[in-house]
């Protein structure tokens, strides 16, 4: 990247992947090393159960982090997805299927064991594949690698023999963090049984730096004499998280809260076998509705197919942006939300030029990964289009278009193609959650003088102006004439009365795209509504 294009260190745009890069930038030049030669960043999967929304935010997180090294340097990046394969199968997943056949081949490595599926030759292999099939899906740039690969294929062989070289003094790190038993018999090396296959967390009796091996004793007093090289052993994870920094260099890795503790030790392990950590971010974790941690195990939370039936993935994208370092409920609530924050970050960088500075601290910059284009925006918001399927009871893509090229005839999927992929999206959200908790209620007497006046002045504009802004005055009006205070509660009446929720949109807005005679219609009909009834399906 030419002088001109790199981002002046000093002035760092007010977003966080410019302050991770900067990291990073100081944890590369502290390294020896061509000066030109790619940061490594890496981020790690454990395939033990399905990619879940968790493991798409790091991979995203680090992309950014990426992005905004190069603009800051100029220095290229490459990004690991690592897959850490050769652990082994501690409990079964809650959400695949064959669990019992699954139970057979607890212990051993995930990469030795069926896939549960029956699609693939193993099962870390299964979930390797959905961990790269959604990636690709968002089109990050990224190399895959597998441990097993690495471990078999002789890449970690150098670094094996150096753990062996100082394990007492890893030992040293590890064993105050444990309990008196386990203290007992650890060591960071786990042998692969020759015989069953199963990673195997044993005492070592020996060890033998010059021959590369460690030996030990089965429960059955038989000895063993494994080579830690050519993936006949691997390490305990703290110890081999350390020794892939190690092994590989990588300059930088970000990790949930619930590792600080690991990332520590971790660090310490590293620069024992002679290397440097890399730097990093410590994120926040996703919680799911009740407020717990969202699990690959469990599968609870929302996974990434889920997201993308209500919403495009920029909307993804721009949840996994906000406030990092900030725990957030991952729940299909938080979905019209990060849309429509998505819009109006998208609508802000349209409205700069290319080389304006602000670009760089606008989400849409990362999430696009770099200009944005014309087509990128919408010109209604996703909540917008909620409610008008709300309203128009909607069924199908057909009814919303209906009225959005009466308020814009302009308007149509090829022209605007988001706003296409945003109306079908609005129709199936609106299906599964608006509809079945939409409950009405019925007005107050000053509430119900107000909305018949709002009906009257609205009849009377049926051949005037109604361009959203002169809508939008015209209920202002009426709420301050009929003596609502704060003026809120006369837009909450309107919300609850007339479209069943306790939140809604610009209601100039709405009246324009909805329709002058039809929101006449629709007060009508809430005014007519009987004062006792079950929570209605839509406003038909």
């Amino acid at each position: 990247m030419s002088e001109q294009n790199r981002t002046d260190p000093v002035s760092l745009p007010k977003a966080w992947p410019f302050e991770e890069a900067a990291k990073l930038a100081a944890h590369v030049e502290g390294k020896a090393g061509p000066a030109d030669a790619p940061a490594l960043l890496e981020t790690g999967y454990g395939p033990s159960g399905l990619p879940h929304i968790g493991t798409f935010g790091e991979v995203a997180r680090t992309s950014w982090v990426c992005q905004a090294y190069t603009r800051l340097t100029g220095r290229p990046t490459r990004l690991l997805a690592f897959s850490d394969d050769m652990d082994a199968l501690r409990k079964v997943p809650d959400n695949v299927p064959n669990g019992d056949m699954l139970r057979q081949h607890l212990g051993k490595p995930l990469s030795r064991i069926p896939d549960p599926f029956g699609t693939h030759e193993s099962f870390a292999a299964h979930n390797n594949a959905r961990l790269r099939s959604f990636l690709d899906g968002f089109g990050f740039t990224y190399e895959f690698a597998s441990s097993t690969d690495y471990y078999t294929g002789g890449l970690f062989d150098a670094a094996l023999r150096r753990v062996l070289e100082v394990h007492d003094e890893i030992v040293a790190v590890i064993a105050p963090t444990l309990g008196p038993d386990r203290r007992a018999t650890y060591s960071p090396v786990l042998p692969i049984h020759p015989r069953t296959g199963m990673v195997m967390q044993v005492r070592m009796d020996a060890i033998d730096p010059a021959a590369g091996t460690v030996r030990w004793t089965d429960d059955d007093g038989t000895v063993f004499e494994t080579p830690v090289t050519g993936g006949h052993a691997k390490m305990q994870w703290k110890a081999d998280w350390a020794m892939r920094w190690f092994a590989l260099g990588v300059d930088y890795e970000m990790s949930g809260k619930d590792l600080i503790d690991s990332v520590k030790l971790s660090g310490k392990i590293c620069r024992i076998l002679g290397g440097q950590p890399p730097a990093g971010l410590t994120y926040e974790l996703f919680l799911d509705e009740n407020g717990q941690k969202i699990s690959k195990s469990k599968g609870n939370g929302i996974s990434v197919e889920e997201w993308l039936r209500y919403a495009p993935p920029e909307s993804l994208g721009q949840y996994m942006f906000n406030a990092p370092q900030r725990a957030k409920r991952l729940f299909f609530d938080v979905i019209p939300k990060a849309a429509d924050e998505y819009l109006a970050n998208v609508a802000r960088a349209q409205a700069l030029p290319d080389n304006d500075p602000a670009l760089l601290s606008n989400p849409a910059w990362f999430i696009h990964g770099g200009p944005i284009g014309a087509d990128a925006g919408s010109p209604l918001t996703f909540g917008m289009l909620l409610n008008l399927a709300s309203v128009a009871n909607a069924e199908t893509p057909d009814v919303l278009w209906k009225f959005i090229r009466r308020y814009d005839a302009a308007a149509s999927p090829e022209t605007c193609p988001l706003l296409a992929r945003l109306v079908d999206h609005a129709i199936v959200y609106y299906a599964d959650f608006v509809r079945p908790a939409k409950t009405y209620r019925q007005p107050d007497a000053r509430e119900r003088a107000a909305l018949s006046d709002l009906a009257d002045s609205l009849r009377g504009l049926a051949d005037g102006p109604s361009d959203p802004d002169t809508l939008q005055n015209l209920v202002f009006e009426i709420g301050k004439r009929h003596g609502f205070e704060p003026l809120r509660t006369w837009f909450g009446c309107l919300y609850e009365v007339l479209l069943g929720q306790t939140e809604g949109p610009r209601f100039g807005i709405f009246i324009g795209l909805y329709g002058v005679a039809e929101t006449v219609a629709l007060i009508e009909a809430a005014l007519l509504r009987p004062s006792v009834e079950a929570p209605a399906g839509g406003a038909g």
